[in-house]
């Protein structure tokens, strides 16, 4: 099963992508736990560069083909070997942010970010989780961490705002998705998301290890 975990950012999506990958882990079955940008050799230095320095160093378009470039490798590197083997793949970030950032927010590119992700990517997670969160909150827990990367964090408040209405609006309708409420606490939201995710493993054939 590939799950993705999606999210404005300081919705607390990366914090329960790991709890998720602890509990399945205990409970027998073989995780691989990755991230978006990042996940493979490739995909890492391309996170860098793309995550890393002023909000004005690429363009919508630029972004876009980065992280195409950045999902490919990891695709070939790291999910498609994972899934092969049998494994579960829990990613933090999948094709569905690229939708929101570069298709929606950051440039009116929905068109192109499909018909690129259906050429070069040509795969859905399973199960989105989507750990939805008051953007003005999101924004404070993202810029108190103060790392390196915090270029899309320096677009404000506004952005966050944008990204929210379009992860929802994006999530409406589609079968995969499940919406989790990250205004709760840090237990709540991990038990609503496996009470929310084990059903659908379980229904798969082969679902235990």
């Amino acid at each position: 099963m590939f799950i993705s975990f999606e999210g404005i950012d300081g919705s607390g999506k990366s914090t329960q992508a790991r709890l998720l990958a602890t509990t399945l882990t205990e409970q027998g079955y073989d995780v691989v736990l990755t991230r978006e940008p990042g996940g493979s050799a490739g995909a890492e230095e391309i996170r860098s560069l793309v995550l890393e320095g002023d909000p004005d160093r690429w363009s919508a378009e630029t972004e876009l083909l980065l992280f195409t470039a950045a999902r490919r490798d990891h695709l070939e590197k790291t999910i498609r070997p994972a899934l092969a083997a049998g494994k579960i793949v829990i990613c933090d970030r999948f094709a569905d942010s690229t939708r929101v950032y570069q298709g929606c927010t950051r440039g009116d590119l929905l068109e192109r970010v499909n018909a690129l992700h259906s050429t070069m990517i040509g795969v859905e997670p399973d199960v989105t989780v989507l750990v939805d969160i008051d953007p003005s909150v999101g924004l404070s827990r993202a810029k108190s961490r103060q790392t390196a990367e915090e270029r899309f964090e320096d677009f404000g408040v506004e952005m966050q705002i944008k990204m929210r209405s379009a992860f929802l609006a994006l999530a409406e309708g589609v079968s995969r998705f499940v919406v989790i409420d990250g205004a709760q606490d840090l237990d709540a939201v991990a038990s609503d998301i496996v009470e929310s995710v084990m059903p659908r493993l379980l229904a798969r054939p082969q679902a235990a290890s």
